[in-house]
Order: C-alpha cells, then sequence, then structure tokens
C-alpha cells in the first residue's frame, strides 16, 4: 500500500515533537479564551520558556506556516494541532487495571479531551467489577475479548501490576488491539508491528529527584 505524503511526514515527527505539541495546543486554547486572534513564534515561546526556532519547527510539522509581521491566527493554529494529534477525532480504548491509577485516569478523562475514549475498564478484582468511575463502568475482565471484537477498539490501557502487564499485552493483542499504553514498569514483549508507549512512573520520578539532587546535569 503507498504511503501518502501526510503519512509520510507523520511517520518523520521526532518524538521530541510530538511530546510538545499538546502543551502548544493547550497554551494557545487558553490564548484563544483571551480573545488573541494572532500570536507570533516569539510570543509562544517566551510564554513556555522555550526557543522560537524550536517552536517554528515544532509547528511546521502540522503543515501551517506564520505570516511575517503577524504570526500565526490563533483558531487556524489549534485545528491544525487539533486534526494533526488526532484530537479532533475519537479513539476509544479499553483499559485494564481498575486499581487507583486506572480510576484516576478514568476520573481524569471525565474533564479532559485527548482524543482518546476509554470506553470501558476490565478488572479480575470483584470489588471492583460493577462500579463506575468518570462515567466509565468496570467489567469483568473475560468480557474484553468479545467487546474488542465487536466494537473493533484498537487502542488497550495497562495499569495493572508488573506481573501481569505481559500477560494482558498479549490478550489485547490477541483482540485486535495495534497500540497499548504501558503505564506499568514491565518491558512488553510484543510483536513489532504494535504500537507500545511506555509511561514509567519509576522513570520520571528517577529523572525528577536525579535533577532535584543535581540541578546543574
Amino acid at each position: 500500500m503507498a504511503v501518502s505524503g501526510k503519512n509520510k511526514v507523520q511517520a518523520q515527527v521526532p518524538e521530541p515533537t510530538l511530546k510538545r505539541l499538546p502543551g502548544y495546543l493547550y497554551f494557545l486554547e487558553r490564548t484563544r479564551e483571551e480573545g488573541i486572534i494572532n500570536i507570533s513564534a516569539p510570543a509562544i515561546a517566551k510564554s513556555l520558556k522555550c526557543d522560537s526556532t524550536q517552536v517554528v519547527k515544532d509547528l511546521a510539522y502540522t503543515g501551517i506556516k506564520g505570516k511575517p509581521g503577524v504570526g500565526y491566527n490563533t483558531y487556524e493554529l489549534i485545528h491544525s494541532l487539533e486534526i494533526f494529534l488526532g484530537f479532533n477525532r475519537i479513539n476509544e480504548a479499553f483499559l485494564v487495571g481498575a486499581g487507583n491509577l486506572g480510576s484516576a485516569l478514568m476520573a481524569y478523562q471525565e474533564h479532559q479531551s485527548l482524543g482518546l475514549k476509554i470506553i470501558a475498564g476490565f478488572d479480575i478484582d470483584e470489588n471492583k467489577i460493577g462500579k463506575t468511575i468518570g462515567g466509565i463502568h468496570v467489567l469483568e475482565y473475560n468480557k474484553m475479548f468479545s467487546l474488542a471484537e465487536r466494537l473493533n477498539v484498537k487502542i488497550g490501557i495497562i495499569t495493572t501490576p508488573d506481573h501481569a502487564a505481559q500477560e494482558v499485552a498479549e490478550d489485547m493483542v490477541n483482540c485486535g488491539i495495534k497500540g497499548i499504553w504501558n503505564f506499568s514498569p514491565a518491558n512488553l514483549n510484543l510483536p513489532e508491528e504494535i504500537i507500545v508507549q511506555r509511561t514509567s512512573m519509576s522513570s520520571y520520578a528517577a529523572v525528577l529527584l536525579h535533577r532535584l539532587q543535581n540541578p546543574t546535569t
């Protein structure tokens, strides 16, 4: 299958850029609320305490360019960012592990829009099954298999203990899930075509604590 020009561009986007783009979007949404119609890259950079050249390079991946002496139209830039990041459409997801972290993610979703919508949570703990968190029902784990096939869900979120993560990930793959957001410390061993985004709390904590103790590094 031929890859479209847009897909080629997106495939080349550096991960650090992808991580910065939502920050621009959040800032621009606040800017729009203040009634600011046009904004320059230096103004964005000053507010976000980053380099204006980097801002221009990052935003160029969305396909939008600023105008000399004017900058970017705030509304057009927000629209471009939403489309590029996929925040303008609903990407449905299953979450497995309705413990403290899983519950927090489900509750958080009720107040935020990230283009990703958790439509069901799953657990093996009878004390959690049947609960509703942030408007999301927690179901028996085994029901994930039939629901995934029926609803064609392609994204899975793992918030289980470390020891259960690999088995859950394999079950998700067998259910047809193509992308996994892994919040557990486990390093998942999955087929190459499966997209895995790891968000390790211990890794982020290690970076934070190291920087606190070594502010010049």
